[in-house]
């Protein structure tokens, strides 16, 4: 289909990011029972919940466009996930490096969501729709905020891994 206009441009993206917060739902789903430490599992418990919400969001946001919800597939959170379930597959067997991939995966879903809402959020303030930037700002905010917790995980996860490595530990960059 031709976009023509920006409000076609605007619901493209709506339904992309739609088919993206889907996408990356059944993702969660699938890594939770693989995540070993409490932290992690906390995170994606949480984040599983978020993401149902701005799913509803997103629908609210299709009802305000006066348009029935609709997903548009998004082949960059395809690939994102894909890349997740390789290097999950690639890590089985050591839980805190399966630990380390599942927040290294949620970091980059994250980190494309935010892109995602922030470029809908611009788009729906200059067209002058308070509903849908209530509904994108909620789910910017979310995500933002799982994004920061992600990270300030990922430290203590990459130690915990190393130290299960003992002394197979090398520094990064020594040969």
């Amino acid at each position: 289909m031709a976009i023509t206009s920006v409000q076609q441009k605007f619901t493209h993206e709506l339904g992309d990011i739609y088919d993206a917060e889907h996408r990356f739902l059944e993702a969660q789903q699938q890594m939770l029972p693989k995540a070993r430490s409490n932290t992690v599992k906390q995170l994606l418990q949480q984040h599983i919940q978020e993401t149902e919400q701005q799913i509803r969001n997103l629908d609210q946001a299709f009802q305000v466009l006066g348009e029935q919800p609709k997903r548009v597939t998004c082949e960059g959170a395809a690939g994102i996930v894909a890349e997740g379930q390789k290097t999950l597959r690639e890590a089985q067997g050591n839980a805190s490096l399966t630990d380390c991939v599942i927040a290294g995966a949620a970091s980059k879903v994250e980190h494309y969501e935010i892109a995602s809402y922030r470029g809908l959020l611009m788009g729906a303030q200059l067209m002058g729709q308070p509903q849908l930037t209530q509904l994108l700002q909620q789910n910017l905010q979310q995500e933002e905020q799982t994004a920061q917790m992600v990270e300030q995980s990922v430290p203590q996860l990459l130690q915990q891994a190393m130290g299960q490595a003992g002394g197979q530990q090398r520094q990064i960059g020594a040969p």
